[in-house]
């Protein structure tokens, strides 16, 4: 088993054998570490963590440590890495705050240096956190979605699948799948790229753009907006947008940047 001499593991500690663990590492609790993982040096692991397989987590990274949250009470909470998930210099991931829940981060993400995951968050797969984003707590984020840099993610906000948030954002209220924000947390626009690029069809390319003119651009009352939406979206893609407004979470969804009227 490749441990470095200087790192420090906890007996209870249940470590592959083709895992390695660098210089100063501390490992401490009841933490899984699955094969063909690499850890950095001066990395701490701790509580009742999971770390997939063939996960890269670099120095200065604190993973399943106690939430920020004052209702935090000391009972066994979990926090789980998925495989082949790249965690960055300096990110933190706190582990849930209520006895058993859970802070989960999905497969093949990346986590940049210094970005932050808040207790009971939920990360979907191919998630990237650029660097010095910061999740609070019980934040979902849906996957392929990009967190730009130093964006701040308010506490219970829902992020659907494929979004691009703005760097610098303040997002305070639930972005919808396939859309972008500006700095203000406000939805701005179709990831038309991100679209492109992952292979959707036309249709759900025109699907996604017809909801955005619907929401933000055509229709000014949500429940209105909202019925023509199940009315009209048919493809998968559509329905993903229909199916998050629909299951609308506590902060409310976030509004349009206001257009700027043409001079008289």
């Amino acid at each position: 088993m490749p441990i470095h001499p200087t790192a420090v593991v906890d007996p209870q500690a249940v470590i592959d054998p083709t895992a390695i663990i660098g210089p100063y590492t501390v490992i401490e609790g009841p933490v899984a570490i699955e094969s063909g993982c690499k850890i950095g040096p001066f990395a701490y692991i701790t509580g009742s963590t999971t770390i997939g397989a063939n996960c890269t987590i670099h120095a200065n990274t604190s993973i399943g440590d106690f939430p920020q949250d004052r209702a935090f009470e000391g009972g066994e909470s979990f926090c789980r890495i998925g495989a082949d998930t790249i965690i960055r210099e300096g990110v933190t991931i706190h582990r849930g705050t209520a006895a058993g829940s859970i802070t989960s981060v999905g497969d093949r993400c990346l986590l940049m240096t210094n970005s932050h995951v808040g207790h009971n968050c939920v990360l979907d797969d191919d998630v990237t956190l650029v660097s010095g984003s910061l999740l609070g707590g019980h934040v979902t984020v849906g996957s392929k979605t990009i967190i730009s840099g130093n964006a701040a993610v308010h506490q219970f906000v829902r992020i659907g699948e494929m979004v691009m948030v703005s760097g610098l954002a303040k997002v305070v209220q639930d972005i919808p799948p396939f859309f972008m924000t500006d700095r203000d947390g406000h939805v701005v626009g179709v990831n038309s790229v991100g679209l492109r690029r992952n292979g959707f069809t036309a249709e759900e390319r025109a699907e996604v753009k017809a909801a955005f003119r619907i929401v933000y651009r055509s229709i000014s009352n949500a429940q209105n907006a909202l019925d023509l939406l199940r009315e009209t979206m048919q493809t998968r893609t559509g329905r993903a947008i229909v199916e998050f407004y629909s299951n609308g979470g506590g902060r409310g969804v976030a509004k349009g940047r206001e257009r700027r009227r043409a001079a008289a």
